[in-house]
């Protein structure tokens, strides 16, 4: 016997997951936009909502609270920067000193340099030492980073005959640098420019592994 349908039929389970991812996602990116606009402080669930064009109880169904929110956009924004870079990486093919030069190339990248991100990043980084949770995704995404440069330049001294233990100081001394110029960016005071910053980041490359100048040439050189 065949039953009275009646009410609204219940949408089937692959509907109802795709439409919770977009509405997850949609929060996600009006949450990067708060924080551009507002900061971290300033950045609410209500703030977030309203930049999404949905009500605040939509934003506390999905994410529970501010802090919840507030780290899954830290994973969106450190996702798309590590999917930049891993991209460079594979374009770059089996050369250790491309393969280098193209992760030092990718921190310079508009899309994870811009000022819109760069405001992101350093709204974040403020927050990281106090908030655990940020810290341990930082820390996650930023290992994944270190053991790549680590790896570019320990191939890159074997192939050079040169002592490979040298290599995860060497990384994590570019690091230092970019980190700098990224923060020179930001604060628009000395390197301003990420062009700027990729040529002074190149010119300290050729300095380390003078055998292999040209694939350390900057634009414009």
């Amino acid at each position: 016997m065949s039953q009275d349908s009646g009410g609204v039929q219940p949408r089937p389970r692959k509907e109802r997951t795709e439409n919770a991812a977009r509405r997850r996602g949609q929060l996600i990116e009006a949450a990067l936009r708060s924080i551009i606009e507002n900061g971290l402080p300033g950045t609410t669930l209500a703030t977030v909502a309203r930049e999404a064009g949905l009500s605040q109880g939509v934003a506390v169904f999905y994410f529970q609270t501010k802090e919840g929110l507030l780290a899954a956009a830290l994973e969106r924004h450190y996702e798309r920067y590590e999917e930049n870079w891993r991209q460079a990486l594979d374009a770059a093919g089996d050369d250790p000193a491309e393969r280098l030069a193209a992760l030092v190339r990718a921190d310079f990248h508009p899309s994870v340099c811009s000022r819109e991100a760069q405001i992101v990043w350093h709204a974040f980084w403020g927050e990281a030492s106090s908030r655990p949770l940020f810290n341990r995704i930082a820390d996650r995404f930023d290992t994944h980073r270190s053991d790549a440069l680590e790896a570019a330049a320990a191939a890159l001294l074997a192939e050079l005959g040169r002592d490979t233990s040298e290599a995860r100081a060497l990384g994590a001394g570019i690091e230092g640098l970019t980190d700098g110029l990224w923060l020179q960016i930001y604060l628009a005071s000395g390197i301003t420019r990420p062009a700027e910053a990729l040529a002074v980041t190149f010119r300290f490359l050729r300095a380390l592994f003078p055998e292999r100048p040209a694939v350390f040439g900057a634009p414009g050189d």
